[in-house]
């Protein structure tokens, strides 16, 4: 057998040999993947807010009109579309995470985090049918986002690209996605934002919220209102928000910006120019196992301020296979590798964009985008798998004691550059047909240089530092170049009064350029780090489908009944990142077999993901009551997975083909109304996503995952909402039931369930003085303080409890919020 066809034996449709790399030293080196994980690896929203007119409109009923054109008092979903309006979003703490919200108002959908804006990107988790936030599509006001994870590598989170209270409204397509939404990771579903527009009249709003661990939130707006008489108009806004980590040392600071000019050009169109900058500085959680979790509970974190423990367990880690004295029977010697002295992350991001639509003739209409953007960002932390070389080699002395300093700050300074422009052309054709077409490219250039900074005999680095280069050790560096061409044509007919087909298709390619440009790993082991194996590797993956079919089907009838169904195919293109992360490029071979001949025998097995999506629903929407019903199954072909064991610090990886998935789930959603004012809504998820593959080669070892359940998705999920509306004064409860979730692949780790419950209490004084909408809110977040397992970000392993993985989520909040506009 040749040296290429035993390496493609090993992997089984690419990866790491099982093992390998941990054999690569006589001594176990790891590497911090807090700088390089991935993921692993749509729903109806339920009726909000009743019809209670009043004689005279408060800002808990007003606020509508800044909404999407869904409805003027509560959510109007569409097919497998729901819609969540602006007035929805002010029920909860200013400033949370927009998709939080989604998924506390839509069934199906499951996000958590450790902090209760939801503003960790590191440890946000979103779910919707069984994808994640980075396999669902994003725009912004027609801007494609990108993936919505952790590392913004081909796009912004939208927690950085728009301050939450500029956001007029959000949809989700629940089905399989939208044509009319550019990206190139869509698997199923797409989340639109729309960003309000500048108020005709000047003005402006104010708001400030307090709460729990120090924190605080500022919130400033100022509409110019109408300028001349072109109609010119623009806001600005700035908001702050800074808490402290609800445990271990350190805080959370996020600075905003927002700027929106809206330029009319007679009566056949209008110019909008928008500007959004996010600046994020955390200090982070620590990940963890079940067992650290259960053992050392819910506080435990990263081990500042104490510096001779952090050496200590450095030393046990990089040079033993023990514990420290104490610990025998309670960690793993991988897990006391998982403590580290600290990690952070700080993340910069400026977005501008263009935008034009015109009436070219009666009936046809224009929609342009042009945009740019700019991301920059420092993550890493404690390294506890190599050496400070100022130092010497290290001892255990027999006070128990570390000489010398086993560890270092690993830092990698992340930088993306997009640019690209959509277009698209709507055209009224006869016999009631509407016609859309577009198109979208797309450069996205990605630079990665990974650098070691010594720590100090007795004082570690300081985690807010500029991290200047002239004081690093570049470890190595990775680089790349993506082109993302997408097309698509679609019709809408309407078939006859209340009964529209839709049919299209997209067509889209993405190739990928780049992978290691330097790497030092030799000449910083020579002078004494004691740097272990990276995974070199360099060359160019494409993924391409030029028909990607898309079927609609949406019927209303008898007045309040409506009938719909979905199918549709897509595609995601390859993730890139670094030759340490998930994916084609990444965490590949070892010593014996170098990454390079791994990645050239992947090139002629991997294919993209596809996905086939089926949805059918039915809908009955009246004043007093709406329910939802609906029924999906998807097919996944070519599902690449993730698959480790070991410390997160050193996670043997394989990035293999597990072969076809099926996902089959039901979301049930009542809203009754029965009083003036008064809401309740309940919702009920089934989500059954299995494996179909019967064997994957893994390490040289078959596992069959038939039947076993997609890894940390809930099977069940359940939602109720209160919400009562009383004059001036609005109360809303709400409780999620999030079943257990498996850990691993074989299904024999799983994550607990939980309930977690939210309070809020809002007063609107109306107008006093030149305050209007003067409003005042009380929530408690996380209600009965339920210690529970949320976020999970990484990769799974094939079985048992071996990954730190696992956030614990936020205890019990309590958030104030004062605001007014004038």
């Amino acid at each position: 057998m040749t040296t290429s066809s035993a390496i493609i034996a090993a992997i089984c449709l690419g990866g790491t040999p099982f093992g390998a790399y941990a054999a690569d030293k006589p001594h176990k080196h790891r590497t911090r993947t807090h700088s390089g994980r991935q993921p692993t690896t749509a729903a109806q929203a339920p009726s909000s807010g009743a019809r209670t007119p009043r004689p005279r409109r408060t800002s808990l009923e007003a606020g509508a009109g800044e909404a999407i054109s869904v409805s003027a008092s509560r959510v109007r979903s569409h097919g497998a579309e729901v819609a969540v309006t602006r007035q929805i979003m002010d029920r909860f703490v200013a400033g949370t995470n927009p998709m939080q919200i989604l998924a506390l108002t839509t069934p199906g959908a499951n996000f958590t985090s450790t902090d209760a804006f939801g503003l960790d990107t590191y440890a946000n988790t979103f779910y919707v049918r069984g994808f994640t936030q980075t396999q669902i599509g994003a725009t912004l006001d027609g801007i494609p986002l990108g993936t919505q994870g952790f590392l913004n590598i081909n796009g912004v989170s939208i927690t950085q690209a728009m301050i939450q209270d500029d956001i007029a409204g959000m949809t989700m397509s629940q089905g399989a996605g939208a044509l009319d939404s550019f990206s190139a990771q869509n698997l199923g579903g797409a989340m639109t934002y729309i960003s309000s527009d500048p108020k005709d009249k000047a003005g402006g709003k104010i708001s400030q919220t307090f709460g729990s661990y120090a924190a605080y939130r500022t919130y400033g707006r100022v509409d110019s209102g109408v300028l001349n008489a072109t109609g010119t108009k623009f806001y600005a806004s700035f908001a702050r928000t800074n808490t402290d980590l609800w445990k271990g040392y350190g805080y959370q600071s996020e600075l905003q910006a927002n700027a929106k000019l809206v330029q009319p050009v007679g009566n056949r169109g209008r110019v909008t120019a928008f500007f959004g900058y996010g600046n994020f500085t955390q200090g982070n959680y620590l990940t963890l196992t079940k067992n650290m979790w259960e053992k050392m509970g819910r506080d435990t974190t990263y081990l500042k301020p104490d510096y001779e423990t952090a050496k200590l367990w450095a030393y046990y880690a990089q040079y033993t296979s023990d514990v420290p004295p104490g610990y025998q029977g309670i960690l793993s010697n991988d897990e006391i590798g998982d403590y580290a002295w600290d990690a952070s992350q700080l993340q910069r991001t400026y977005l501008s964009a263009v935008t034009g639509h015109f009436d070219l003739l009666k009936n046809v209409t224009s929609d342009t985008v042009a945009y740019g953007n700019v991301n920059s960002a420092i993550y890493g932390g404690t390294n506890n798998f190599v050496t400070s070389p100022s130092y010497g080699t290290p001892e255990l002395l027999p006070n128990g004691t570390v000489s010398g300093v086993p560890m270092a700050l690993g830092m990698s300074h992340a930088q993306t550059r997009r640019i690209g422009f959509t277009q698209k052309v709507s055209i009224e054709a006869p016999h009631n047909n509407h016609i859309e077409t577009g198109l979208w490219y797309e450069n996205n250039y990605f630079n990665y240089p990974s650098r070691l900074y010594e720590d100090y005999l007795n004082s570690a680095h300081n985690w807010l530092s500029d991290f200047k280069q002239s004081q690093a050790h570049t470890w190595y560096v990775d680089s790349f170049n993506t082109n993302t061409f997408q097309f698509f044509l679609q019709d809408r007919w309407t078939i006859m009064p209340g009964m529209t087909l839709l049919a299209g298709f997209k067509s889209l390619t993405q190739t990928t350029h780049g992978g290691t440009k330097v790497d030092n790993t030799a000449q910083l082991g020579a002078e004494g780090w004691n740097t272990y194996y990276r995974h070199p590797v360099n060359g160019a993956m494409a993924a391409s489908a030029a028909f990607l079919p898309h079927f609609n089907w949406d019927w209303h009838f008898l007045r309040h009944h409506e009938l719909y169904w979905d199918i549709a195919e897509n595609m995601r293109a390859y993730d890139y990142f670094t030759q340490t992360s998930s994916g084609p490029w990444g965490g590949l071979g070892n010593s014996s077999h170098p990454a390079q001949e791994v990645f050239d025998a992947n090139q002629k097995l991997l294919r993209p993901e596809r996905t086939w999506n089926y949805v059918i629903g039915y809908r009955y929407d009246s004043v007093f009551f709406t329910g939802t019903a609906d029924f999906y199954h998807t097919d996944y072909y070519n599902r690449l997975a993730t698959i480790t064991q070991g410390t997160s610090a050193n996670a043997t990886t394989a990035y293999l083909n597990v072969g076809r998935e099926t996902m089959n789930g039901a979301d049930v959603m009542g809203t009754i109304r029965p009083l003036k004012g008064l809401e309740i809504t309940n919702s009920f998820s089934w989500n059954d996503a299995e494996y179909q593959s019967r064997s994957i080669n893994y390490g040289g070892k078959p596992y069959s995952l038939k039947g076993k359940h997609q890894v940390y998705y809930p099977k069940y999920m359940y939602k109720a909402n209160l919400n009562y509306l009383y004059h001036h004064a609005m109360f809303n409860f709400n409780v999620n039931y999030v079943s257990s979730r498996p850990m691993t692949f074989l299904n024999d780790e799983y994550i607990p369930s939980y309930w977690v419950a939210n309070l809020g209490l809002t007063y609107d004084f109306g107008k006093i003085g030149f305050a209007r909408n003067l409003k005042a809110s009380f929530q408690i977040t996380n209600l009965f303080d339920a210690n529970y397992i949320g976020g999970v970000y990484g990769a799974a392993s094939v079985s048992g409890d071996d990954n730190a993985n696992l956030f614990v989520a936020a205890p019990r909040e309590y958030y104030g919020t004062i605001s007014a506009e004038f």
